[in-house]
């Protein structure tokens, strides 16, 4: 019996293909299920949520040494720290805001930091280089793939941290007027930017330019502000009545979902990269009918399995006859 639905997936199909309005973001969908990019994000997210919480411990202690236990600034720039993680609770917002620079402290944030750091780094060089195709036998080796994540994990981290900190010092003197919130949303977009700029490039072996990646840096940036302003929404209405125990279940949930979401966006803007360097658009909604796309895609999936030098994958299509 013929599929119902066959006529009107053909049609689409055919429209999409035309339309690069709608071929593209399905491409780029597609793509994103061909990398198999959830996995990664989740990967990315688990060892995220662990890393988390020791970088605003390191954050917040070298405050203390710097700008003191009961200083304005601390406090300003520990909630444009809190403002960018919307979904921590209240309880730990306090308890973390009222710690003063202890060596201890700084010790324990640096180790988990590390731990936590290295592990995102890592899952983030291994989704990127499949993002891009890039072949096992080109990536680094297991001692040169853990020295670049610690060299990654430093400049990345001493950015995130120090875009933290300037967008906390830009705001610091403006109160809480619609001045503020406008410096807020700029300041956190550009500093974004930048650093997912620098993710995108750093964080894979592949031949790109930096021309190249700006496209999916700034949709990783704005959908990144988005996300923040929308967990904010989220968290105001859901969790303000909620009990201290619901409430910081809870909050562990929804931050470990929050940051597994941030990781898709980032991934998926890492596609729309790819998808438009390497021409990977439009992609075919019907089996029996590929595209030259399609056909690229599938080759660069097979050659990411070369695991040795001397191993080469060739790939060739047989020409597909559409059932009747």
């Amino acid at each position: 019996m013929a599929n119902p639905l066959a006529g009107v997936i053909e049609g689409v199909d055919r429209y999409q293909r035309s339309h690069t309005w709608l071929g593209y973001p399905l491409a780029v969908t597609k793509k994103f299920g061909d990398d198999e990019a959830g996995k990664q994000a989740a990967l990315i997210a688990y060892y995220g949520f662990f890393s988390l919480f020791p970088l605003i411990l390191v954050l917040v202690t070298v405050l203390g040494f710097f700008v003191g236990h009961n200083s304005k600034l601390q406090s300003q720039v520990v909630h444009s720290v809190f403002s960018r993680f919307p979904m921590i609770g209240d309880q730990i917002r306090h308890n973390v805001g009222s710690l003063k620079g202890s060596g201890l402290a700084l010790g324990i944030g640096v180790a988990g930091a590390l731990w936590g750091g290295m592990g995102v780094v890592r899952a983030g060089q291994s989704a990127m280089d499949a993002v891009w195709h890039v072949p096992r036998k080109e990536r680094p080796n297991f001692v040169k793939s853990r020295l670049r994540a610690l060299l990654l994990l430093t400049v990345l981290g001493a950015g995130v941290l120090a875009t933290i900190f300037l967008t906390g010092v830009a705001t610091a003197g403006t109160g809480h007027s619609l001045v503020t919130k406008v410096i807020a949303i700029v300041v956190s977009t550009i500093v974004n930017f930048g650093v997912f700029l620098a993710a995108f490039k750093l964080l894979t072996v592949a031949d790109v330019s930096w021309r190249e990646l700006v496209p999916g840096a700034v949709v990783a940036a704005v959908a990144g502000m988005i996300l923040q302003a929308l967990g904010t929404y989220i968290v105001g209405h859901t969790f303000k009545s909620a009990s201290q125990t619901y409430g910081t279940l809870g909050v562990v949930i929804a931050m470990l979902s929050w940051i597994y979401l941030q990781a898709q966006v980032f991934l998926l803007a890492a596609e729309i990269n790819t998808v438009r360097v390497h021409n990977l658009s439009p992609r075919s909604l019907v089996a029996d009918d590929p595209t030259e796309a399609d056909e690229r895609v599938l080759a660069g999936l097979a050659r990411t399995e070369e695991r040795k030098p001397e191993e080469d994958v060739d790939v060739s299509f047989d020409e597909v006859t559409k059932a009747s």
